[in-house]
């Protein structure tokens, strides 16, 4: 049948359904009804088949034929590597699931109407994808595996479920075992497989970067930056001049330090301390990147593009040129620097009592390290406290005034999820040579208290003062979730209390404190922190859930976030006073996409980070197959159970690899059951483990349990 030819027998059978005399029939009966003979019968199912995918009929239980009552919906196509997937969709809190039969060709990031189905036994709302709007992917990275005649490129996303067809004349040369960029010339069907022609090679899956560039290259990070930019960037002053000081406070005499890593090298916050009295005088003084970012520059573009700096493991992405990140806006010490501050005065109760923003230029007297803080606050390390003596009374004051802060914010509930995070170390060719894991100190949460505190004070500024603004939002979290993560913690003897459908984050505060030191902390944390939602930018303030803040926003990382430098903007035409009704529109109508992208390009650079972490990971482990680790259960599925050892890095051993027994998993207990023996396994239990193997394309690793005579073995 031609595509005529179906459009038009589409038009005669929907109206014939859409006609006041219809009663809902089978194939069988519309077919009859409609006088077509047996041998047209396919064709009729063609067509209703083809209206029930484009959303205008439905099918009842009894499977008769119907005009649909569903509802239409437009969002954004999640793939899971297993076919099946979830469409989320603006305004609505849960994403609609999608069996894999109703994915109907759709790929991952595709964006899609939707038609909704009734939702069943109170799980998730689902739907079928009737159309595909525009396709989400242009390009792909993956791995080329040669044919006589042609090739085919194994996507390295795994959400990607199909193998790309290239015919041989569109390879470019790509050998086996190359990693390849593929623009794709056709999205296939059902039955046919993608294709396309490849773009670039980026090496072999063997040489030594190409795995990370790989990961670049998927998530589409843009690594050089355009001409027009370096220009830009290059015709940047590289030192201020006594003009750029007028109309500035001058702040140049307040003795101030930057505190960061050893290795960063883009310092975009200063911190100062005096006393008054009994009244702490917080200065956080936060580099003035929107005094060389100009509106709608070239730099600026690319800037919002980019949205955010991306940290990978061996290098880092910058969203502006090092020329500035590393330059006139990094508050070097020794240098005079442009900055906007925030000033305020904090009681000992920690309320911030008054406060001034204003723009200054300042001067950093010592550059110094979380290390080297660290050493002077909580060892007193008498060589470290000597070498910054008249620092060391600001450091203690520092010291105080965090605890204050951070016992406020207790106080009214915010929620701390102290995870260790990953400390990779590499060599000079990107081999990991050390995973360690990285442990918050007195320092790094001194600093992570001041900038919660002038995010919070800054923000509640430009609520009450009524700027056009973009707010950081965590909304409060799905009550369904809350409910099911309050039946899994039940089964450990925990309790959660609900008021009015909804929950306090007072309530988690209080859950995750009793968590702490538990065999199943780790597990429940995660569990809690994955029932919640995810933070994102908005132009309206709701609230910041984990943090239990009114108000909140992102103000001290210009040099590395977009939201933050286009905040800084709109704050200087304010305190300028240039903020009038044409700038307010501008604002009002530009800042919804720059919060929603903005939000996207973050998820996007956590995405990439994690995954060049897991890589690593791998890496490692590679070299380590057949060693004895002693580790922690973090985690327990149907499939196996997750081991954690003491570097962060976690495997699993895969439920058909448990010895002794046909083991299975109790969902009420949540433990990993031998069927004859009994034999338990728990989350929190310790664990001797074997590294057995691993997947650098999967990025797996995989654990089993030794036996006793290579436990000894390994003593010896």
């Amino acid at each position: 049948m031609s595509r005529e030819e179906l459009e038009k027998r589409k038009k005669v059978v929907y109206e014939l359904i859409c006609s006041e005399f219809y009663v809902p029939m089978k194939l069988k009966e519309m077919a009859i009804f409609m006088e077509i003979p047996k041998e047209q019968r396919e064709e009729l199912s063609e067509v209703l088949e083809t209206l029930l995918l484009e959303g205008k009929i439905e099918v009842s239980q009894k499977g008769k034929y119907q005009k649909s009552k569903g509802k239409f919906l437009t969002g954004v196509f999640s793939a899971h590597p297993k076919g099946f997937g979830f469409v989320t969709v603006d305004g609505m809190d849960a994403d609609l699931y999608i069996s894999e039969d109703d994915v109907h060709g759709a790929m991952h990031q595709d964006v899609v109407q939707v038609l909704s189905k009734p939702g069943s036994n109170g799980k998730r709302p689902e739907g079928k994808i009737v159309k595909i709007l525009t396709r989400g992917t242009t390009q792909l990275v993956g791995l080329y595996q040669e044919s006589k005649n042609f090739g085919f490129v194994i996507p390295d996303n795994g959400r990607y479920t199909k193998d790309i067809f290239i015919p041989k004349e569109y390879n470019k040369g790509a050998m086996n075992g190359h990693k390849v960029v593929v623009l794709l010339t056709s999205y296939g069907t059902q039955e046919k497989s993608p294709e396309g022609k490849v773009l670039e090679i980026l090496g072999h899956i063997s040489d030594p970067g190409t795995d990370v560039l790989s990961i670049v290259k998927g998530y589409e990070l843009p690594v050089e930056f355009p001409e027009k930019v370096m220009h830009q960037a290059e015709r940047t002053p590289s030192e201020i001049s006594e003009a750029d000081c007028k109309g500035r406070m001058d702040l140049r005499d307040v003795k101030m330090v930057t505190i960061d890593g050893e290795d960063a090298k883009d310092l975009d916050d200063a911190v100062s301390l005096s006393m008054d009295g009994d009244h702490y005088l917080l200065g956080v003084h936060i580099a003035d990147v929107a005094n060389y970012v100009q509106e709608n520059s070239a730099m600026d573009r690319e800037a919002l593009k980019r949205g955010t700096s991306v940290y990978l493991v061996d290098r880092v992405i910058p969203m502006l040129p090092r020329r500035l990140s590393n330059g006139i806006c990094s508050l070097n010490a020794g240098e005079d620097r442009l900055a906007l501050s925030c000033l305020m005065t904090i009681d000992q109760k920690g309320n911030v009592i008054d406060h001034v923003i204003s723009e200054s230029v300042i001067h950093v007297d010592r550059r110094m390290t979380y290390t080297s803080v660290k050493k002077i606050l909580e060892d007193q390390d008498p060589e470290e406290m000597a070498t910054y003596q008249e620092f060391v009374p600001m450091f203690q004051n520092m010291q105080q005034l965090a605890a204050i802060l951070r016992g406020k914010r207790r106080k009214r509930g915010s929620i701390d999820f102290d995870f260790p995070e990953t400390k990779i170390l590499l060599d000079e060719e990107g081999t990991p040579v050390d995973i360690l894991p990285y442990e918050r100190n007195t320092a790094t949460r001194l600093i992570e208290d001041f900038m919660l505190i002038a995010n919070e004070t800054v923000a509640e500024d430009a609520f009450w003062q009524e700027l056009p603004f973009v707010y950081r939002t965590h909304d409060n979290p799905d009550p369904d979730r809350m409910r099911k993560l309050s039946t899994f913690i039940n089964n450990f003897g925990y309790t959660i209390h609900f008021k009015d459908e909804e929950i306090h984050p007072k309530e988690l505060q209080k859950l995750l404190e009793k968590l702490e030191g538990t065999p199943e902390e780790a597990q429940i944390s995660r569990l809690t922190l994955r029932s919640m939602k995810q933070a994102k930018y908005t132009p309206e303030s709701h609230g910041h859930f984990g943090l239990a803040a009114k108000y909140y926003c992102h103000f001290t990382s210009p040099i590395r976030r977009y939201p933050d430098l286009q905040i800084h903007r709109i704050m200087k035409e304010q305190l300028r006073g240039r903020l009038n009704e044409k700038r307010i529109d501008h604002y009002n109508a530009l800042l919804p996409e720059v919060a929603k992208h903005s939000s996207e390009m973050e998820r996007r650079a956590d995405e990439a980070e994690r995954e060049t972490d897991k890589l690593k990971k791998v890496e490692f482990m590679e070299r380590h197959i057949g060693e004895i680790y002693e580790g922690v259960i973090s985690s327990i599925t149907a499939w196996g159970v997750y081991v954690e050892l003491p570097n962060t890095i976690e495997g699993m051993i895969h439920v058909s690899m448990l010895p002794g027994d046909y083991f299975y998993y109790d969902e009420e207990t949540y433990e990993m059951v031998g069927q004859s023996t009994d034999i338990r396994y728990k989350l929190g239990q310790t664990l001797k483990i074997r590294v057995h193997a691993t997947d650098k394309i999967l990025r797996t690793i995989d654990f089993v349990i030794p036996q006793e005579w290579e436990i000894d073995e390994d003593k010896e």
